[in-house]
């Protein structure tokens, strides 16, 4: 059996992303989690003939029921960034939110492969840690920030940027998930570019998020690409941890050393049947690039610790 749980399946990312789970044969169980309206979201995924039996749950009190007995747990739960809010705004309401089914985790599932979506992921990924460390449960090799967004959306703009097969193109992208915290490493690809083609890509892959805000003209946020990038990276971790697949790769916001006083931080992460196998160092930049990881590692810096904080001294 392998139960997966979609915490805030009822939202604007987590019903696309249950429905791509729903579509994963990997899966025997899917338990949708939200505070609304998840029993007809189930009921409606339930009908598809694919082998995962689902079931809904609503509110706290059945939030126990939802995680017993977990593989993997996605937490896309969360307000959506609406036009002219922050990421700390975000913080503000997200980050009790993932406190509270972090908690019920720790409880119910604690031996469960966690992947956080909730933004900002450079705090959200160390309340969860915070809150399981408080429980004396924490894995470092089974949680995961997933950042991949970040990867699908630089793949697609430099794909569409030199004219090439999307299918073939893969960019790596460290650092964090926000902002200036997001490092594409373009030089990486096969590719060459001009110095304002760097310049441009570089602050479309930032920046992306913002895109989709103003072009949603207050009406949410990215929740389709997100669901997308969320399904990939679930999907790849099912891979390495249920079918045993071996060299299974991806760009996550881990625990980490690779980069002195940044105690989580986003490099290639090579999976294996117990999560995290092998974390990857950070690649050879040139000096455009480690001019931007110089400019992340404060800002991440400080999103790690707000995180921490929050828990501290909670």
């Amino acid at each position: 059996m392998v139960k997966v749980a979609v915490l805030g399946a009822a939202g604007g990312i987590g019903q696309p992303l249950s429905l791509l789970m729903k579509a994963n044969p990997l899966v025997s169980e899917l338990a949708l989690y939200d505070v609304v309206n998840t029993p007809g979201v189930a009921a409606d995924l339930s009908h598809i003939n694919t082998p995962a039996k689902v079931s809904g749950h609503k509110g706290d009190s059945e939030l126990a029921a939802a995680l017993t007995g977990c593989h993997l747990v996605i937490i896309p739960a969360g307000v959506p960034r609406k036009p002219g809010m922050t990421r700390d705004d975000l913080f503000n309401i997200n980050a009790g939110i993932v406190r509270t089914l972090a908690t019920g985790i720790a409880t119910h599932c604690p031996k469960a492969h966690i992947c956080v979506i909730s933004n900002p992921v450079n705090s959200t990924v160390p309340i969860v840690a915070e809150v399981l460390k408080k429980h004396n449960v924490f894995d470092p090799r089974k949680l995961f920030g997933v950042t991949s967004l970040d990867i699908v959306r630089a793949n697609t703009f430099v794909s569409s940027s030199k004219g090439v097969n999307v299918q073939g193109t893969e960019v790596s992208v460290i650092g964090g998930h926000s902002g200036v915290t997001i490092v594409p490493i373009l030089s990486n690809t096969s590719h060459s570019f001009t110095q304002a083609e760097v310049e441009a890509l570089t602050q479309r892959i930032q920046y992306g998020g913002d895109e989709v805000v103003k072009a949603k003209d207050g009406a949410g946020s990215a929740t389709l690409s997100m669901a997308y990038a969320g399904a990939r990276f679930a999907n790849s971790l099912l891979d390495a941890t249920v079918s045993k697949r071996s060299g299974i790769k991806e760009c996550t916001f881990v625990k980490s050393d690779v980069v002195p006083g940044c105690e989580f931080f986003s490099t290639v992460v090579e999976f294996g049947p117990e999560g995290v196998h092998k974390i990857y160092p950070v690649p050879t930049l040139n000096a455009y690039e480690q001019k931007l990881l110089d400019a992340c590692i404060p800002e991440l810096k400080s999103n790690i610790q707000k995180g921490i904080d929050f828990i501290k001294n909670a």
